[in-house]
C-alpha cells in the first residue's frame, strides 16, 4: 500500500488528520502515520493499541460505527525540536446523539524521511465544560 506524501509541517498533518478523521477517511488517516511498527494510540477510555494492524482496525470499527462525529481542534498548544513535535488539543466533539462532548488530545509527531508522520495519539475525555480560553498558568 503506497502512503501519500505530505512534506508540510506537524500542523498541516495534524489539519489532514482531523480532516481525514471528519471524513471516515481510514486509508487517508493512516497514510498519516510513521511506518514505525512502535505507533501507538489510546481512543478515550480505551487501551494503549500498538502498531498499524491495531490502529488501522480501531479506526475501521469506530468509523463504521459512526463513533468519532464531528471533531473540531482547538486551543493548541505545541512543542517543537528539529525531529519531533508535541500538540495537545481541546477536541470539541458532535457526537452521533448531538451531544456536545470535551476530550483532550495530545498528537505527537517525529520528522521522518517521508516529512513528518503520527508516532501517537492519545485522547481522553475531559472533566467540565469547555475553557473558553487556554490557562495563563498551568500549576502542577
Amino acid at each position: 500500500m503506497k502512503k501519500k506524501q505530505l512534506n508540510g509541517s506537524p500542523a498541516e498533518v495534524e489539519a489532514a488528520f482531523y480532516d481525514a478523521l471528519n471524513r471516515a477517511d481510514v486509508e487517508a488517516l493512516m497514510a498519516l502515520w510513521a511506518d514505525d511498527e512502535e505507533v501507538v494510540c489510546v481512543h478515550p477510555g480505551g487501551p494503549r493499541l500498538v502498531g498499524h494492524r491495531a490502529i488501522r482496525e480501531s479506526w475501521t470499527m469506530l468509523l463504521e460505527h459512526g463513533g468519532a462525529g464531528h471533531i473540531r481542534p482547538s486551543q493548541l498548544h505545541e512543542t517543537h525540536n528539529l525531529m519531533s513535535a508535541v500538540h495537545t488539543v481541546v477536541e470539541g466533539v458532535t457526537a452521533a446523539q448531538g451531544e456536545p462532548q470535551h476530550l483532550v488530545a495530545t498528537n505527537v509527531y517525529m520528522k521522518t524521511p517521508k516529512g513528518w508522520r503520527i508516532v501517537l495519539h492519545h485522547v481522553s475525555i475531559a472533566p467540565g465544560a469547555v475553557p473558553a480560553e487556554p490557562p495563563s498558568q498551568i500549576l502542577h
